[in-house]
């Protein structure tokens, strides 16, 4: 018979183990439910990489192998709105590899762009994918006028079993991050300094970030295991009213709490903790 204590312990960690294996709580809001879904081709189209593409029921497939990644655009852009996607992304060695939803001018505004990304961060075989979420506000993305807000994430599930339905809410106050309806982040507009206010179109794509994509470029793509394959599909076009219970903005108490559980239990990297970075460059931190 184990000691008391050792029985103790052995209690809480399958406490622990059953509490986050249900999830966060319930947001009590649903805005992806509000929202109609569109067919790819209703609101995309390819940008490059179109042999590396397969449309299929209204959703569509990108992959990556040693030949090209790939992307699309939506047709037109967005000064605000709810932006959706399912995403289910590739199993096993996926190291050095990126699969992403985002919104950017980057075409428009060359050497001074805006972004707000979702980011999944390929991983090796004995770890959990990370979802990284990021504003950029007029950054060159060449390292030298790039100013990262990064927030990553594990999630309480597993990302490559299915579907999971992943949103970006943006207006002139606020982004908000959602997964499966839930928010995990919300960047508050603070100053027009640090916050991205000229329109956008939605991307999606699949491409090789080794140098720095898994765990700081330590672990790169390996084409044995290609072609690394993202699937996308019930895609959502709405307003950005939509994301908030009192149809303006902002998120209700409930949203907040479910939020709060996300960020305490899975938020593995906070920039503005990073002892590393100069803090001077992210006054909001």
């Amino acid at each position: 018979m184990a000691p008391p204590f050792l029985s103790l312990i052995l209690l809480f960690l399958i406490k622990v183990a059953s509490s986050s294996a249900q999830g966060p709580p319930s947001p009590g809001y649903f805005p992806s439910s509000r929202v109609r879904s569109i067919g790819f081709d209703q609101g995309y189209r390819n940008l490059w990489g179109p042999e590396h593409q397969n449309e299929d029921q209204g959703g569509i497939s990108i992959w990556l192998d040693k030949s090209s990644g790939s992307g699309f655009k939506s047709v037109r852009s967005y000064g605000s709105g709810y932006f959706g996607a399912a995403i289910k992304v590739q199993t096993g060695y996926t190291a050095g590899v990126i699969t992403s939803f985002y919104l950017s001018n980057n075409e428009q505004h060359p050497g001074d762009h805006d972004e707000i990304d979702i980011e999944f961060l390929g991983t090796t075989l004995d770890k959990p994918y990370v979802l990284q979420t990021n504003v950029w506000t007029k950054g060159s993305g060449d390292g030298n006028n790039l100013i990262g807000r990064e927030h990553r994430f594990h999630l309480w599930f597993d990302p490559t079993h299915d579907f999971h339905n992943y949103a970006i809410v943006y207006n002139p106050s606020e982004i908000i991050f959602l997964v499966d309806d839930v928010p995990i982040r919300r960047y508050a507009r603070k100053s027009d300094t640090t916050f991205p206010l000229r329109p956008m179109w939605v991307y999606g794509s699949i491409w090789d970030a080794s140098s720095w994509a898994t765990e700081e470029g330590k672990y790169k793509a390996d084409y044995n295991y290609q072609p690394f394959i993202g699937r996308y599909n019930n895609f959502k076009l709405g307003p950005a009213s939509i994301a908030s219970p009192s149809g303006t903005s902002g998120l209700s108490r409930q949203q907040y709490a479910a939020m709060d559980w996300v960020q305490r239990n899975y938020k593995v990297y906070d920039y503005c903790t990073d002892s590393r970075r100069d803090h001077s460059q992210t006054p909001e931190c």
